[in-house]
This record gives structure tokens, C-alpha cells and sequence, in this order.
């Protein structure tokens, strides 16, 4: 019978990344090596009445702290870790384990014995763990292993009780992972009465022989034992072994006392010098009748209806603006950052769109390059994607060491529009990066901090497909700069919309702000308007997409750049205006308008003279770029460039 897989994702909670070493390395030695992965989760708790956007900055601290964790990771492990928000840290983590799909939750234990009372109000329920650990064993998705750490090292000798059942199966998995990965011995120790006849013996021995090979594969020593008292007969092992792995016993013991994991394994993780890991299965579907699942399925389908009731839009923005709000100082170490990329074997585009900005270009091209392509290979390549300007832009930004473009020049069968837009979605025919990231070029403060604060989301969290950048945005009046005046179409257009008719979206603290990074894979999945209105239509339309969990924002701290004239942003305004209505008819299905204007008109007035100038104003709408032959015959070829080089590579060694 060949022994069952192991798992493929692991969750591991981590109350103190300092001490989390030992979790860590015995998860990576139960990790499936055919690209299984480790989620290192840390939780932060926001008390109930309180807002969970509250824990926003906590949650950065906790994960600034939980970076700590990489360095325990061993070679060729795959891992990254995440923070949660929530009202009780086992909610948090079983609603993350069932995120994930986790095949298995590995918690530690450090503490002393407590007395629990689980969230089912059962009184009397005695466990050596903690009440956290017990919430969570009740209610898990998945399997579980709880760890008492006595700090293994070198690890010869791996021992496991075996007396039957799923749980025992689990436990000889586990301690067969843990021995291969360290090339121990595992002994197999099943524990029967004194003075039993030899052929009572024999038999035992037989049965402990078929069940050990039914679920480990190689080499197992089988100690039976022959002692009275059984707890004493397996610490006396436990002393001669560097862990011990048990499964769960019955849950009631014979004194009529209830145990989590039983009496027999709680009792040893409590006594042995030894690091002991205990394990319990999820239930097994096959005991249950087809009645217990059915009335099972009835009260999960009524669970997740209230469940989605309860979690209605505005909690479910407080807990992204919590768990998805991040700070640029979180991802500051370019190497770590560009280790990170390696290891997941993705490549990263810099997009700058210029319109006439000889005075900002030079200093942005030339600080990007510096820091994030010559000191730390972070960037695959720095493109500046100019809109036809007059100055010398262009010429600056190649002086500096930039591929420049001009975007008419692009897919011209297609012909061009004005507007940022049409640079955007032209760029990403332009680029080959898996990320990309654009960032505005009329910055007189710039920083590096405006490319790897949008790309680090990405990089950490698998799940993140779109992350945007906010700061705080002086303006410039009368030729002095005041704190606080910029982002007037954000507050008095923008963010009314966004709250009226796009409310899972109203936690972005700058939805319009230019600064933003994303994958490949779903940009160009989407349509593309070819002005003002390209951020706001990013934003709705991954939303729709990726959802809520899909999008991430990051604090860039402060952003100095050139402002526009109260007529620029009344024009930028009735394009936003104009985008959001369409993308509402699009989604009822339905026309709200039975004509949707796209003339402005502007009063003139002067001496003598008052009149009415009448603007076309409407973005129009690029399809989504995987619509484009050209597009999908250029990434082909990228393709099949890419495995011709790693083949090359494969031979020369």
C-alpha cells in the first residue's frame, strides 16, 4: 500500500517569531518536497466594539517581526508569511487555515497546563495546551499537530507510539517525514501487557509489521514492550530519543474526564524532557450516515449564509484595510526584496509615463537604475513610455541609461490617444516583466521607495494582485508648499462615488494616486481607458476580478508634484464621472441614462465678452491586451526565448 502524501500546505501560527525556530524547521520536514509551501501566520486580536481597521498598524509591526522567521527557513523550503486581523486569534487562524486549503496547522507550546473551556461552553474540559489551540481543534479544516518544543538539534532518533487508528496513521507519517529529512532512526514502539503468551506476542508484532508498512515508507526499528504501566513505558523511551510523535487517543479518559487529544498523549507532552508532537486528524467523512451529512451540510450552508451576513461590506473593508495596509519601510531591504523575486523565479518591469518632464525625468531614471538595477538586480528593466512630449524628455531619460518609447509608435495599426492611459496599455506590449510597476514622473521628491513600496506587497503575499501607493500630497499655492491641499478630486469626486456605488472599495485612501504595481496575468485581463480615468477602472475592474482580497495599498509616506489648475481638475472630474457611470450600467445591465453626455462646456468670460466653450471629454476604452494577435505572438516568442535560455543554462553545467 503506498503511504499517503504529505501535506502540500502548511500553516503555522507564531506568537513569537523569536522562538519560532524549531516550528519552522519541523514544518519544513513535513512538507510535501513536491512543491509544498509554509505560511508562517502571525494574528493580531482587535477587541470587540473596536473598529478592525484599528489593528492596521499593529498588523504592520506584525508583520515587520514575522520577517523574522526567514531566516530559519532551510534551504529550498518555500514559505511566506501573512497577518491576520480579527476579533480571537483561533477564528483567525481557522479562517486562515480554510483560506489556504491547509492540509495542516502546526502550533507550539511553551506554556503550562490550563484549564479551558471551549466555544462550544463545555465546562471541565482540562487540556496541558492553551485555549487558543483547543478553539482551533474543534473547529479545524484541516489536520493538526501541536509541538512541545525542548529544542531539537541533533536529531538521531525518532520514536512513535503506535497503537491503531487514523490518528496513529497520521503520527507514523509525520514521524517518517521527520526521520527521512534527518536520515534518524524510527522506532515503531507498541506497548502490551506483561506475561502474555509468546504467541500473543508474535501476533502483536505481526499487526505492528502490517500497520508500519502500510503508511511508511523505508526502514522502521519495531520495539514491542512489554510494562504495565504504559505512560511510564513510553517516557522511559522518550528518554532515549531525541522526539516523540503521538496521535490523539480517546477523548474521554477512563475516569470520565475529557481530553482534546486524549489523556495518554497530553500526559506524556506534559512529563517528557523530550520534544513530543501530538496529532489529531480531521473527522473522517466515512463514519458519518448519509443522514449525519446531510443534516452536517444543512447547518454548514445555514452557517455560511449568516456567516456572509454577518460579514457584510463595511466589516469586510475594516478587515482588508487592517490585513492589506501596508508601509514602504516594510520592504526597504532591496536584497531581501530581490532574493524574494529569485526564489519565485519572476522578472519586473519599471514603467515611467513622461508627458514634458525634462525638469523631474533625469533624477527618477538615474536613482531607479542606480538603486534597483545596479546595486541590487531588483528591476529587469526601467521603460519610459512618453506621450509625443516637446521637450527633452526623451532625450534625458536615454542619457540617463532608460529605454524610452513613444507610445503613437506602438501598435500603430491601432492607432493613438492622448492620454495616460493609452501609455499604460500600451506598456504592457512594451514590457516582459511578471510584475509591473508605474510610477508617475512629475515627482520632485522622488524615491525609490515609490517602486519597491507598491512591488513588496506583491512579493510577499501570493494572494495580492494589484497594490496602489497613498501619501500625503501638499500643494502648492502662491509659490509656497501647505501640508494637506492636494487630492481634491480624490475627496470631492472620487471617493463620494467610490462609497455610493463601489463600497468594498472605500477603504483606498487614494484611489487615484499614480503610483501602483500588479501582475501580469490579471492586467491583462482588463480593458484599459486611455485618460484620467485608467486608475479608477483598475481599481473596479480587478476588484471584479481578484475581489477585495485581491488589492492591497501602501503608505509611501509624502509626494510633492506638480498640481493642476481648478479647470484641469474639473476636466479630470467629469472624465472619472463619465467612466464610473459606465462601468455601473455594464455591471446592472442596465442603461441609467438615456444619453450619456460627453461634451463639457466651459463659461468664458473677459471684457465685454461672456460665452460658452464646448469640450469633447471622453476617454475612450483599450481592450484587454490578451484581445491583441500581436500581444500573444510577442509573449510566445518571450516564452519560448525564456525555455531556450534555461535550456542552454541546463546544459552548460
Amino acid at each position: 500500500m503506498t503511504p499517503m502524501p504529505l501535506p502540500a500546505r502548511i500553516v503555522i501560527p507564531v506568537a513569537n517569531p523569536a522562538t519560532a525556530e524549531e516550528l519552522i524547521r519541523l514544518g519544513a520536514d513535513l512538507l510535501d518536497p513536491h512543491g509544498g509551501e509554509l505560511t508562517a501566520l502571525g494574528i493580531v486580536e482587535v477587541p470587540e466594539g473596536m473598529p478592525l481597521s484599528e489593528g492596521a498598524t499593529r498588523a504592520r509591526h506584525a508583520r515587520r517581526l514575522l520577517q523574522r522567521v526567514l531566516d530559519f527557513v532551510p534551504e529550498g523550503t518555500r514559505i511566506h508569511p501573512i497577518v491576520r486581523i480579527g476579533r480571537h486569534a483561533a477564528e483567525g487562524i481557522v479562517e486562515a487555515a480554510a483560506e489556504l486549503e491547509a492540509d495542516l496547522i502546526v502550533f507550539g507550546w511553551g506554556g503550562k497546563a490550563a484549564a479551558a473551556k471551549g466555544g462550544n461552553g463545555r465546562e471541565g474540559m482540562t487540556s496541558p495546551f492553551s485555549a487558543t489551540i483547543d478553539e482551533v481543534i474543534r473547529d479545524s479544516p484541516c489536520d493538526i499537530a501541536v509541538v512541545k518544543q525542548r529544542g531539537v538539534r541533533d536529531l538521531k532518533r525518532v520514536v512513535v507510539p503506535v497503537r491503531g487508528g487514523p490518528h496513529a496513521e497520521l503520527a507514523l507519517r509525520v514521524a517518517g517525514a521527520i526521520a527521512k529529512r534527518h536520515d534518524a532512526t524510527l522506532t515503531a514502539l507498541h506497548v502490551v501487557p506483561p506475561g502474555i503468551t509468546l504467541a500473543v506476542r508474535a501476533q502483536a508484532e505481526r499487526a505492528l509489521t502490517a500497520f508500519v508498512r502500510q503508511h511508511v515508507d523505508g526502514k522502521v526499528d519495531l520495539l514491542v514492550r512489554e510494562a504495565s504501566n504504559v505512560r511510564a513505558a513510553i517516557l522511559r523511551e522518550a528518554d532515549r530519543s531525541d522526539i516523540v510523535v503521538m496521535g490523539a487517543a480517546a477523548p474521554i479518559a477512563s475516569d470520565g474526564t475529557a481530553h482534546l487529544f486524549g489523556a495518554m498523549p497530553e500526559a506524556i507532552a506534559t512529563r517528557s524532557q523530550t520534544t513530543v508532537v501530538v496529532v489529531k486528524t480531521r473527522e473522517s467523512i466515512g463514519r458519518q450516515t448519509f443522514e449525519q451529512l446531510a443534516t452536517r451540510a444543512e447547518s454548514l450552508i445555514a452557517a455560511d449564509r449568516a456567516a456572509e451576513e454577518s460579514r457584510a461590506v463595511p466589516a469586510r473593508v475594516e478587515r482588508w484595510f487592517g490585513e492589506s495596509n501596508f508601509h514602504h519601510h516594510e520592504f526597504a531591504d532591496l536584497r531581501r526584496l530581490t532574493q524574494l523575486k529569485e526564489k519565485q523565479g519572476v522578472t519586473i518591469s519599471l514603467v515611467l509615463p513622461t508627458l514634458n518632464e525634462e525638469e523631474t525625468i533625469g533624477p527618477i531614471v538615474r536613482r531607479a537604475i542606480r538603486e534597483m538595477v545596479g546595486r541590487v538586480p531588483l528591476l529587469d528593466e526601467v521603460l519610459v513610455m512618453d506621450s509625443a512630449s516637446t521637450d527633452r524628455t526623451r532625450e534625458i531619460a536615454e542619457a540617463e541609461g532608460a529605454r524610452v518609447v513613444q507610445h503613437p509608435d506602438v501598435l500603430s495599426r491601432y492607432g493613438s490617444f492622448r492620454g495616460k492611459g493609452e501609455s499604460l496599455w500600451k506598456s504592457l506590449y512594451e514590457t516582459s516583466g511578471d510584475l509591473i510597476v508605474w510610477a508617475d514622473t512629475d515627482v520632485r521628491n522622488w524615491h525609490p521607495r515609490m517602486v519597491y513600496g507598491t512591488l513588496g506587497p506583491l512579493l510577499h503575499e501570493p494572494r495580492l494582485q494589484y497594490v496602489k501607493g497613498y501619501y500625503q500630497r501638499p500643494i502648492v499655492q502662491g509659490g509656497v508648499l501647505r501640508e494637506g491641499g492636494g487630492g481634491r478630486v480624490t475627496e470631492l469626486v472620487a471617493r463620494p462615488l467610490i462609497n455610493l456605488f463601489f463600497p468594498e472599495l472605500s477603504g483606498f485612501i487614494q484611489p487615484l494616486s499614480g503610483e501602483y504595481a500588479g501582475r501580469r496575468s490579471i492586467l491583462e485581463q482588463i480593458p484599459f481607458f486611455t485618460g484620467y480615468a485608467v486608475e479608477i477602472g483598475h481599481l473596479v475592474d480587478i476588484a471584479e476580478r481578484a475581489g477585495l482580497d485581491g488589492l492591497g495599498q501602501v503608505d509611501l509616506e509624502r509626494r510633492v508634484h506638480r498640481n493642476q489648475e481648478l479647470e484641469g481638475l474639473s476636466r479630470m472630474s467629469f472624465v472619472i464621472l463619465q467612466a464610473v457611470m459606465k462601468r455601473l450600467e455594464e455591471r446592472r445591465k442596465a442603461r441609467l441614462f438615456a444619453e450619456l453626455g460627453s461634451t463639457m462646456k466651459l463659461p468664458r468670460s473677459g471684457r465685454g465678452r461672456l460665452s460658452l466653450e464646448v469640450i469633447e471629454l471622453a476617454d475612450m476604452e483599450r481592450p484587454p491586451m490578451v484581445r491583441i494577435p500581436e500581444y500573444l505572438e510577442r509573449r510566445q516568442a518571450l516564452e519560448a526565448a525564456d525555455r531556450i535560455a534555461v535550456e542552454l543554462e541546463l546544459g552548460g553545467r
